[in-house]
């Protein structure tokens, strides 16, 4: 008799391969799926079609056309036969309902005998919060189950609608997209804008972190005296970063009664794409009259990033042995903690615990 063979699912894939799933990954902005409208896109190598009813139901579908593999995204939103509002394959006229299933082939005969009913698209739970749309990505599409937790719900959307929202693809894979992200020491080398920070202006800083829901977060603060752009606000400015699994950054800012947010979400499109999508929500002043300055310091910020991770893919492509240190890059560890975590809790369908515990950790930058 032999022991039955370890379950692979068990073990996460090594740092820069592979994705989390189970969870739910941003796609778009609400206001960028218009009624009738059916648009495509890329999520963990996946081509997806999000679209939206004419009634306002969201929804997502693997955007291939079972028949002949043309892009439902392609086609339109019909409503005809009774059968609701359905998608209609611009190649044959094939149609199905949001959920996926098939609602009619049309070249089908009165005569002939096929069970539509037993055709189906790969459909995938979506959901809005915020203004923001997440598409649920199972590990195994072949048995679709409910999202066993909601979408994230962000503190600071006030305001109105998003006041700045700026994107970029990054040639990354998502984890080094996202380690770039909680990077703090890289700021003066990277970002060398007078208005941010500079090299002489370095000095040690000491932050205090704790665990939160598929994260962690630097507990509340005066943000740094060589922060000089957090002086557009005035006052006395308070912030919180939190990250959360699986790849959700944000900054929220109180300034008296006033609040920011700064909320960074990132999509990996394919192994070595990852997109990031930067929204501003605020009711402070400073968003009217500094706008544009705004706008600008967003692009420029992502396109160093950019530049820093192109640079960075020439040395990746030895798969070189990576160095990561305490505490500047203790974030990145806690990153990968809880990545395993989440891999190990899923195939041993139990809890997530997160590995995080409370710390104060100390850099330079």
């Amino acid at each position: 008799m032999t022991d039955a063979p370890p379950d692979k699912r068990a073990a996460p894939p090594p740092f820069g391969q592979g994705f989390l799933r189970d969870i739910w990954w941003f796609a778009a902005l609400s206001d960028e799926v218009r009624p009738g409208s059916l648009k495509r896109y890329e999520l963990l190598g996946e081509p997806v079609l999000i679209g939206r009813t004419r009634a306002g139901e969201v929804f997502a579908m693997r955007d291939i056309c079972p028949h002949r593999a043309a892009p439902l995204s392609a086609g339109r939103v019909v409503d005809r036969d009774g059968e609701g509002e359905t998608v209609e394959c611009p190649y044959h006229g094939w149609r199905f309902r949001p959920d996926g299933g098939c609602a009619a082939i049309p070249s089908l005969t009165g005569e002939q005998e096929f069970d539509v009913a037993r055709i189906r698209v790969r459909s995938y739970p979506a959901r809005e919060s915020q203004g923001l749309v997440f598409v649920w990505m199972a590990s195994d599409p072949r048995l679709p189950a409910e999202p066993d937790h909601a979408p994230p719900v962000f503190p600071g959307v006030v305001g109105g609608g998003p006041k700045l929202v700026e994107r970029m693809d990054f040639d990354a894979h998502i984890d080094h997209a996202v380690v770039g992200l909680m990077d703090p020491a890289h700021g003066p080398y990277v970002h060398k804008q007078w208005w941010w920070r500079t090299e002489s202006s370095q000095h040690e800083k000491s932050k205090a972190f704790e665990p939160r829901e598929l994260g962690f977060a630097m507990a509340r603060h005066a943000p740094s005296s060589n922060s000089r752009a957090y002086k557009l606000l005035g006052g006395k400015p308070a912030t919180e970063i939190v990250f959360r699994l699986p790849a959700l950054r944000w900054e929220h800012i109180q300034v008296g009664e006033r609040q920011v947010l700064a909320l960074t979400l990132l999509t990996p499109i394919t192994e070595k794409k990852t997109r990031i999508t930067q929204v501003f929500w605020s009711d402070h002043p400073v968003f009217g009259l500094a706008k544009p300055f705004l706008r600008a310091g967003a692009k420029a910020f992502l396109k160093q990033d950019g530049d820093m991770v192109n640079l960075q893919n020439e040395g990746l492509r030895y798969d070189p042995a990576l160095i990561w240190i305490d505490d500047a890059d203790k974030q990145a560890k806690w990153y990968q903690g809880l990545k395993r975590e989440w891999f190990r809790s899923r195939s041993e369908a139990r809890p997530f615990a997160n590995p995080v515990e409370p710390a104060v950790l100390r850099w330079r930058s």
